[in-house]
């Protein structure tokens, strides 16, 4: 195009070069804004003045695929050294001088009207990529119909991964090689290129790994090989088509978690027709011969809400409910499920599992073991805790000892509270922790001195005990404390 009256200062080489676009930027790194086919014109304001920055800068342009660098004469560009027309000859990219006072947007303008054909085609492959979504949304969800569809829109290999661990968000994939897992690991530690971290694998195979919108814990990879041109506006439509099908997804397993909530919530109340719950445990891929309750928690609320989801992308069977900041779920009782649990939670995670079900009839009973061996993980630390191979910490040996120790020493207080709303349990349990200090439990429960003598005194009078006895404080303590292994620890 004469009449923009460019002139040549080396890269002749790749003056066939196709611009598809043009991007101005005079910011540091300029190449982490420019995708494949576009040409970058700048004042040089922020050029090195070393050889080697130079040289650089050339080596970053041509490695996102740019298809030329345009320079603004006259204005801020340092003297172009030696090593950096070599580097542009050696790598075929061209290098051009903008003659003063021709502005940028003349060339813009230029290449806009000179690739209307290309706008075209792009629009329509826009098209195609967000059809493959309306074609993808029947069918199982275990497989990213997505990606398949976009590996073969863009011509290059796409993945949807895990953020934190590189694997297939979806159980069935499709799913990365083990350095495209590694690559996706460490994406934070590439460069910006076409909308994208660009990263390299070991193997010199370069992936780009896009942010996926509103699912911050997947990403979109990209794998570009032998240099292929990616739109970067593409890219970021991809993600935004794999964000609309990880919606679906989501939306489709919360329906079958509220479903499986419901039935996990009669299991754990005991009120349930066996037969039909049976019908729906198998229904789930649950056979109550084998299947545990599964009591659990951790300081990541998001990640106890998210569990059913956790267990989906790793293929274990399960219904779930969330009541109080606990997860109680039934899955099978293996190993493989308690590890599936623990890791999905975090080193936060505190795992209560209760013996094998069996029949239905003893949901309820395995429901309370779970919640007692929780209570046990959290007050040992230990990350999981299984029912009936371990003593909990207050030296009861199951669910039996302790409701025991609670009706015997609690009981008399508890039905008294219910019928009175006298608070005698939660002030026993305050004046312990107080030292048995009069004032310090008034203080601590904004109640008076008096009220508080009152309540110590009925509690000595209901329950025959003795609150200046040391045996009779210990049975208090251990009661209380039985009290919340059954409740699940608080």
């Amino acid at each position: 195009m004469p009449h923009l009256q460019l002139r040549l200062h080396s890269g002749k080489a790749g003056l066939d070069r196709q611009v598809t676009w043009t991007h101005t930027s005079d910011l540091p790194e300029p190449w982490q804004w420019v995708s494949a086919g576009e040409l970058l014109m700048t004042n040089g304001m922020s050029f090195g003045s070393s050889a080697d920055e130079q040289e650089h800068l050339l080596e970053e342009l041509h490695r996102v695929g740019a298809s030329g660098l345009a320079i603004g004469e006259d204005m801020f560009c340092p003297r172009l050294t030696q090593r950096f027309t070599r580097a542009s000859e050696r790598l075929e990219l061209p290098v051009l001088w903008i003659r003063y006072p021709m502005p940028f947007v003349a060339i813009s303008r230029a290449v806009a009207e000179a690739t209307l054909l290309e706008q075209s085609q792009r629009l329509m492959r826009t098209a195609r990529i967000y059809d493959a979504l309306r074609h993808s949304t029947a069918g199982d969800a275990a497989r990213s119909r997505i990606a398949d569809a976009l590996t073969k829109e863009l011509r290059c290999a796409v993945f949807v991964c895990d953020r934190v661990s590189g694997e297939a968000y979806h159980p069935d994939g499709p799913h990365p090689s083990d350095d495209i897992k590694e690559t996706v690991r460490t994406a934070s530690q590439g460069t910006l290129a076409a909308g994208a971290r660009s990263v390299l694998t070991p193997g010199g195979v370069e992936v780009l790994v896009g942010e996926v919108p509103t699912h911050d814990d997947a990403v979109l990879a990209v794998i570009r090989e032998g240099g292929a041109a990616l739109d970067g506006v593409l890219i970021q439509h991809a993600a935004t088509v794999v964000a609309l099908e990880l919606s679906q997804t989501h939306l489709a397993l919360e329906h079958t978690r509220r479903s499986g909530a419901e039935l996990t919530a009669q299991l754990i109340d005991g009120r349930m027709d066996q037969r039909l719950a049976r019908r729906q445990l198998l229904s789930s891929g649950l056979d109550p011969a084998s299947s545990m309750f599964v009591s659990a928690t951790c300081t990541d609320e998001r990640r106890l809400r998210d569990l059913h989801v956790a267990l989906w992308r790793r293929r274990i069977p399960h219904v779930s409910a969330f009541r109080s900041g606990v997860a109680h779920a039934v899955v099978p009782g293996t190993d493989e499920a308690v590890e599936a649990i623990t890791a999905s939670l975090g080193p936060t995670a505190r795992v209560g599992t209760g013996r094998v079900l069996k029949t239905v009839a003893r949901s309820a009973e395995s429901a309370r073991e779970a919640t007692w061996a929780l209570g046990t993980a959290q007050r040992t630390g230990d990350p999981v805790v299984r029912y009936g191979t371990a003593t909990s910490w207050v030296g009861m040996g199951g669910v039996d000892d302790a409701r025991a120790m609670v009706e015997r020493w609690l009981g008399p207080l508890i039905e008294h509270d219910t019928q009175h709303r006298t608070g005698l349990v939660e002030t026993l349990e305050a004046f312990l922790a107080n030292q048995r200090s009069w004032q310090r439990t008034a203080a601590a429960m904004n109640i008076h001195r008096q009220t508080v003598l009152y309540r110590v005194h009925k509690v000595e009078e209901l329950t025959g005990a003795r609150l200046s006895d040391t045996a009779d404080i210990a049975q208090f303590w251990l009661a209380l404390q039985s009290r919340d292994l059954l409740a699940g620890g608080k």
